[in-house]
């Protein structure tokens, strides 16, 4: 029996097993592996799972698991984790990361104590103002890849089908929209928004972990710039997901197109242990 060690961390809620490989040599990872360490019940527990190594070209290498196993998309929440796990184990030369995550490199900074910002690459595609069904519903949505596809629903826009963002079912609303056959054969995140003296209030049902999390920093992204265009508001656009820890957005935008777009806001270690597998 082998003995695993890790440290839990949060991104505004977000929540992440993260693993130095260099403390953990030879660790085999698979997707049963990873539904194991995530279980909530039988394991540590956790939205996603994070590898850290060390790198030649880079300050560290970042692999990301969503709590299924399923790997591929961008977690901006996780990265700015992994970012704070590489500051306090030494690996950054100074304030400023360089990394890979997924084989994508990727910039970020250390703006103070647990505040981390992350810089993503421009988003891939952004659609307004289109309809889906569910059920007998009919929904205005919104849809934007900030490394992650998202669908954004902004509850203003339903016609009074939703009272507030507090009553809203996003765990079944949420997985009837993520497996709509119009957003192919992988699905997406579901986003639902509420706009509020110029600041964006979120809850998401997240791809991978098949549930409400407390916060979604993509899906915070994708749902800054389409309240960027739909609600006029100027950046950095606060966010608040569901956890109450605000997230800050900011972008310029050259030639209709965004650059420079960033995700800011707290990254700590909950506590460190082990575990054995």
């Amino acid at each position: 029996m082998k003995t695993l060690t890790f440290t839990k961390m949060s991104g505004a809620g977000n929540d992440f097993v993260v693993i130095d490989k260099q403390q953990n040599p030879n660790l085999e990872i698979n997707a049963q592996f990873v539904q194991k360490i995530c279980d909530r019940r039988n394991g540590i527990g956790a939205d996603g799972f994070i590898t850290i190594s060390d790198s030649g070209s880079h300050d560290f290498v970042m692999n990301y698991f969503n709590a299924d196993g399923s790997t591929g998309s961008l977690c901006a929440n996780g990265a700015r984790c992994a970012v704070y796990f590489a500051s306090e184990t030494g690996r950054l030369n100074g304030d400023r990361a360089e990394f890979l995550s997924n084989e994508v490199q990727y910039k970020a900074e250390v703006i103070s104590k647990e505040v981390i910002r992350f810089y993503l690459n421009s988003p891939k595609k952004i659609k307004y103002n289109f309809k889906i069904r569910v059920g007998e519903r009919l929904l205005n949505a919104h849809y934007a890849d900030t490394g992650s596809p998202h669908v954004i629903i902004d509850i203003q826009e339903s016609d009074g089908l939703f009272i507030s963002l507090e009553e809203i079912d996003v765990e079944n609303l949420g997985r009837a929209i993520r497996n709509l056959p119009e957003f192919f054969e992988n699905g997406t995140n579901v986003n639902f928004i509420d706009v509020k003296d110029s600041i964006v209030h979120i809850r998401t049902y997240e791809r991978g972990v098949e549930a409400e999390t407390l916060a979604c920093g993509t899906g915070s992204v994708a749902a800054a710039l389409i309240c960027y265009v739909n609600h006029k508001l100027s950046v950095p656009i606060e966010i608040i997901p569901k956890s109450k820890e605000k997230l800050f957005v900011n972008f310029d935008v050259e030639n209709s197109k965004v650059i420079n777009l960033s995700l800011t806001g707290p990254a700590k270690i909950i506590f460190a242990g082990e575990m054995k597998i």
